[in-house]
């Protein structure tokens, strides 16, 4: 897929065999900046009116649209051409498709006041500590001795996360629970997943990690390793299809600030269910959690000189 693609699903009722269909469809607004250097001066106007105001671009006429660009209306269905659609109206399509994926990421966040020339700065530690916050409030602790009980039962705990956030806390779990003394991997594959999935016991458990739970990939999953007799814990948002899946739920919703270059705030509250549910284990495991970590410690300080209260590994 190139990156000027997206995704479309359609509904069954689009195909003929009756099953959902992803159809890639071009992002038009890459395509626009993509062919921007090849435009004739006039094509060129119309492609600076509609990089300015997309929605305007939607919805005018072509006749606005090109008063706008100071241009003729014929300059405007030859830059459609231009760009590889068949005319204004498939165009319109097009940017609109473009417009309903990605509105927010064609303007500039709120303007953000700070005590230094950073206006990201309270952004991104505001609503760090804001996760932290809705964490705290919304997650159940009986939920927590339950996710606690599994994890320390189990004879083998497999973690799953898709996507830039929910990868990186899958491996941060396998790492918190490894230490305990709990054999645990992350597999962070959607096939790796499947079969992974496939291969688990009624004594086995699966954490599932996703901030939206609407994966496709990991709520299958899950569901495979439900047949297959296995434990389920959700770490992901509240009444989504993966926490519907799951025997036990650690569910936290974070709203996220509107800037598109600010990294995800509800990492944090799932990083801190994380560590909740890897504490709330070992306290159950107790005397063998510790002298694991008593192994792990000695072994560290024997390999580099440091303090005691530095961290366990690194």
């Amino acid at each position: 897929m190139t990156e000027a693609e997206g995704h479309v699903r359609l509904t069954s009722g689009d195909e003929p065999d009756g099953r959902d269909h992803v159809r890639r469809i071009p992002d038009i607004i890459s395509l626009v900046k993509d062919s921007y250097g090849e435009l004739r001066p006039a094509e060129r106007r119309v492609a600076d009116v509609v990089l300015d105001d997309v929605r305007f671009a939607v919805d005018a006429s072509n006749a606005a649209l090109a008063q706008r660009a100071q241009v003729s209306e014929p300059t405007v269905t030859r830059f459609c051409r231009a760009i590889g659609c068949e005319g204004v109206r498939d165009f319109k399509l097009k940017l609109a498709q473009s417009l309903v994926v990605g509105a927010l990421y064609l303007s500039k966040p709120p303007p953000t006041s700070g005590g230094n020339s950073m206006p990201f700065w309270n952004a991104v530690f505001g609503e760090a500590r804001r996760a932290l916050q809705e964490a705290e409030r919304q997650l159940d602790p009986a939920q927590l001795v339950k996710a606690a009980e599994l994890i320390a039962k189990a004879r083998q705990v497999t973690v799953f996360g898709l996507g830039g956030s929910s990868s990186a806390l899958a491996l941060e779990a396998q790492y918190r629970l490894f230490r305990y003394g709990i054999t645990v991997s992350a597999q962070c594959d959607p096939y790796l997943m499947r079969m992974t999935a496939s291969t688990l016991k009624p004594s086995d458990l699966v954490i599932a990690i996703s901030a939206t739970g609407r994966t496709r990939e990991v709520i299958e999953a899950v569901e495979l390793a439900k047949h297959y007799r296995a434990n389920a814990i959700g770490v992901t948002a509240p009444d989504t299809d993966l926490a519907r899946a799951c025997d036990v739920r650690l569910t936290v919703a974070v709203p996220e600030y509107p800037d598109t270059l600010k990294p995800t705030a509800s990492r944090f509250a799932f990083l801190a269910a994380i560590d909740l549910m890897a504490v709330a284990a070992a306290y159950k495991l107790d005397g063998s959690a510790r002298e694991t970590v008593r192994r792990i410690k000695y072994n560290a300080q024997i390999h580099r000189t440091g303090k005691e209260m530095e961290p366990l590994g690194d």
